[in-house]
């Protein structure tokens, strides 16, 4: 195909784009909803659709979406890598930068059997997946790409155009006349209310995230598109499907010299040294072959699967690795599964010595815990959209199984009581989409007082934050009116504050909004959550 490579690459920058825009629109502004296609690249990633069929045994519908993307792999290849995929378009960009970088350097490249890798991990993934376990949704490239966008590059851009701009405006007074900060300061407030969705957001573990997505970028710089090549699940997914595709790569023997020129330009490395032995499993179809070949030897044609021309060549895969993987995946749900969290979750009530974690809260229309797990794909869309930064990545409150999947901390922000965003925009449903009246009687947890803590109980001084900020309209927090005695003999009353265990929402801006920082007066935890009956510490009255 004349310019296929351009053409290809004017795609990948196309779809590259609309994946930022559509993050960027995913933020929340006052009494606007994100765009209904916010998940769009969720929908059309096949190894979603599969993992969540296989662990929860239901598909919502719109994941139905990425059946096109599987007949175009079954008629194309793995087109989706090539020319679609947004972390694919920029491994081959960060690739494109090293092979400049060290072109003297530069060898060329040959199919390697450690390519096999992506498939036998794979395999483990779906053995998981069918006793339950999404983790393979952890290394989807389009989920890795999303939470490590959301949760570390944009807060990391934030806080550096927050403190430069807070430096050049306080180095201001020395310049006299001469202002920078009347440039700096309204490309703050752009990027402030069109990009950024709440001031100085951070968050829990995203350096863990932020290493793991450089250090596959960097991995570009010893072999190009490594991600790609021997790891990444969805492509080896693809991989399956595409090795007998209608699309295929044709070499003309008779005028090939075996100048290697393809193999030097393969982004997948999909050939054996001199051209031959393609496989079009490891094909991205991203033409640099065609476009590389001088004599024009090389082509892609359409044929029907069956025939023996143009050549394909196997993978290979052992029957005795695929069943180690296998059993590797179920000894690794095992482990994860054999702490007495994970237990509880499993089990679903509070058994003997197992113990429910009363920080773990989930965002209003989470799921019962095992279900919600085995939906779940740490995608970090919810954390997005939330508009107070309250939905932070889990780390180890959910155990190894639940990692980066969504928890609300009420120090860093509250369940704003007029918001549903996150069950909105989940793409797999684990956080169900709640009306918003059904939201508000949507128990999260429940608020107690420490009175070891709380001004009132434990100073003797009146303070009516919580109660004030309560948004439950009969108000879930109430003052019991007390006589004290201070140390002088003085009698003093004090309004003792109370939580309403039948009104409480567990929604947190109590604890978000109390005086006492690092340690409040008042906590939040998962008890009485409307997901969980085995969680339900309260006994209704008689």
């Amino acid at each position: 195909m004349p310019g296929g490579p351009r053409l290809r690459g004017a795609v990948q920058a196309v779809s590259l784009i609309l994946f930022l825009w559509l993050l960027v629109m995913a933020r929340q502004r006052p009494g606007a909803e994100p765009p209904s296609f916010s998940g769009f690249f969720f929908w059309i990633d096949p190894l979603i659709l599969v993992a969540t069929f296989l662990a929860a045994h239901a598909v919502p519908v719109l994941l139905l979406s990425a059946l096109a993307t599987v007949l175009v792999t079954l008629v194309a290849g793995r087109v989706f890598c090539g020319w679609i995929c947004p972390f694919g378009t920029l491994h081959s960009a960060v690739g494109w930068v090293c092979d400049r970088i060290w072109h003297k350097g530069r060898k060329r490249e040959h199919w390697s059997g450690w390519q096999r890798a992506k498939y036998y991990v794979l395999a483990g993934f779906l053995a998981m997946a069918l006793l339950g376990g999404h983790w393979v949704t952890i290394f989807d490239p389009i989920v890795l790409l999303y939470r490590s966008t959301t949760t570390a590059l944009l807060p990391g851009l934030q806080w550096a155009v927050e403190e430069s701009s807070t430096a050049v405006f306080n180095w201001d007074a020395k310049l006299g006349p001469l202002k920078p900060s009347a440039v700096t300061e309204p490309c703050r407030k752009f990027l402030r209310e069109h990009l950024f969705a709440v001031d100085s957001q951070s968050f829990i573990g995203s350096e863990l995230i932020l290493v793991v997505f450089v250090g596959l970028l960097a991995a570009n710089a010893f072999r190009r598109r490594w991600w790609c090549r021997y790891a990444c699940p969805t492509g080896a997914l693809l991989g399956l499907l595409s090795i007998r595709p209608l699309l295929r790569r044709a070499l003309a023997e008779s005028t090939c010299t075996k100048c290697d020129l393809c193999s030097a330009n393969c982004q997948g490395n999909a050939a054996d040294g001199s051209g031959s032995g393609w496989r079009a499993s490891e094909c991205f179809v991203c033409l640099n072959c065609e476009s590389a070949c001088r004599r024009s030897s090389l082509a892609f044609e359409w044929d029907w699967p069956w025939r023996s021309e143009p050549v394909v060549t196997s993978v290979g895969l052992s029957r005795r690795a695929m069943m180690m993987s296998v059993v590797g995946g179920i000894c690794t749900l095992w482990f994860f599964r054999s702490s007495p969290r994970a237990s509880s979750k499993r089990l679903g009530y509070q058994a003997r010595g197992l113990v429910f974690e009363p920080g773990l809260i989930r965002p209003p229309g989470a799921r019962a815990e095992r279900e919600f797990i085995q939906r779940c794909t740490a995608c970090g869309l919810c954390m997005k959209v939330c508009p107070t930064g309250g939905l932070q990545p889990c780390v180890f409150e959910a155990g190894l199984e639940g990692l980066w999947t969504p928890r609300l901390v009420p120090q860093l922000g509250h369940c704003a009581y007029e918001c549903n965003l996150c069950g909105q925009v989940c793409p797999t449903e684990a956080i169900m989409p709640l009306k918003l009246e059904d939201k508000k009687k949507f128990r999260l947890g429940l608020a107690a007082f420490d009175t070891t803590h709380c001004i009132p109980h434990a100073y003797g001084r009146d303070c009516m934050v919580c109660e004030e900020c309560c948004p439950v309209p009969e108000k879930a927090i109430y003052f019991i009116e007390t006589r004290i005695v201070t140390r002088t003999g003085e009698e003093r009353t004090v309004k003792l504050p109370h939580v309403d265990a039948d009104l409480c929402i567990g929604c947190g801006i109590c604890e978000n909004v109390c005086p006492l920082r690092g340690n409040p007066g008042i906590r939040v935890t998962n008890a009485n959550e409307s997901r969980n009956p085995a969680n339900q510490p309260i006994l209704p009255e008689r």
